[in-house]
């Protein structure tokens, strides 16, 4: 018989999932041991495999947490869905291995979802580690529009235009709180019951990328809002996994980016404009990779 622990509405559970990036996770770790006292919450992690003592680090220093030393490289949709298994909480905070919370970072987003009961999903504002700059985390959906006004430049040439910049929203300064389509998930706070009405937390048909996009379609298709909240800050590396390995990487996220209009938009636009998109996205993509792989230390 299965056994499924009782879910405490009012506790936390912090999901994060990690591939070699040890030193990144030993600060992820201390900053909510620093920042998290006040909150009943438990911290699951699964590590994939990693070959850099990440594991070791986490049983040594963090013996109360909830580690998952996985043998295989399980990526991170499948890494998050197997931590969510064994969550006890009712809210969700998924959370990337290469970030440090800041003050009341948590407290923020609790309080947008508990004073907002429509809302399912509530981002942090992310700090880049290096500049102090916020990161430009949001964007819209991947519309055959969105891509055809990227691959053709319009989106350079005129970044801050909203008629032409809108993907990548461009024209926007992220200091207001404000619904968004699809914000990163390297901090991404969510209810159960929005998990469970948008059939689930990540689809594993996208391993790496695609992936929080996919997520946060069903989540608007069930009616579930999500937001970007500015007073939640938390402070962020960026691309430490995926970037150990670019090359591959860009053509994983181009290959999630075909599956992704697979499963929502086939059959949903018409055939005129869904192949050419998809031809005009796999070409952008094989000159990606090509780039990535002659590129100095490319992996």
């Amino acid at each position: 018989m299965l056994l499924v622990p009782r879910l405490n509405q009012s506790m936390l559970s912090i999901l994060i999932v990690n591939w070699n990036t040890c030193e990144m996770l030993r600060a992820c770790l201390a900053s909510l041991q620093t920042h998290l006292t006040a909150l009943e919450h438990e911290i699951i992690v699964v590590d994939c495999a990693s070959s850099d003592g990440s594991a070791p680090m986490v049983a040594r220093e963090f013996s109360s947490l909830d580690l998952v030393a996985s043998t295989e490289n399980l990526g991170f949709a499948r890494g998050n869905n197997l931590a969510l298994e064994r969550a006890r909480g009712e809210w969700i905070w998924l959370l990337n291995p290469d970030t440090e919370i800041l003050a009341n970072a948590p407290e923020e987003l609790l309080d947008f979802l508990w004073k907002r009961p429509r809302v399912g999903a509530v981002a942090s504002a992310l700090i880049d580690a290096r500049s102090g700059a916020i990161q430009r985390s949001c964007r819209t959906f991947p519309t055959p529009r969105a891509l055809w006004v990227q691959s053709l430049g319009l989106a350079r040439l005129f970044r801050r235009s909203r008629r032409f910049g809108f993907y990548k929203m461009g024209w926007w300064n992220y200091r207001d709180a404000r619904r968004v389509e699809q914000p990163m998930a390297s901090s991404l706070m969510l209810r159960r019951t929005a998990i469970e009405a948008a059939g689930g937390l990540f689809d594993e048909d996208f391993p790496i990328f695609f992936n929080d996009v996919d997520l946060c379609w069903r989540l608007q298709k069930s009616g579930w809002e999500i937001w970007y909240q500015p007073l939640s800050r938390v402070k962020h590396w960026g691309g430490a996994a995926t970037g150990q390995v670019r090359a591959a990487m860009i053509r994983e996220s181009h290959a999630s980016l075909r599956r992704f209009y697979q499963k929502h938009y086939r059959g949903q636009i018409p055939a005129w404009i869904y192949f050419p998109t998809l031809w005009m996205s796999e070409a952008a993509g094989r000159v990606r990779f090509h780039l990535a792989k002659k590129a100095p230390g490319s992996g």
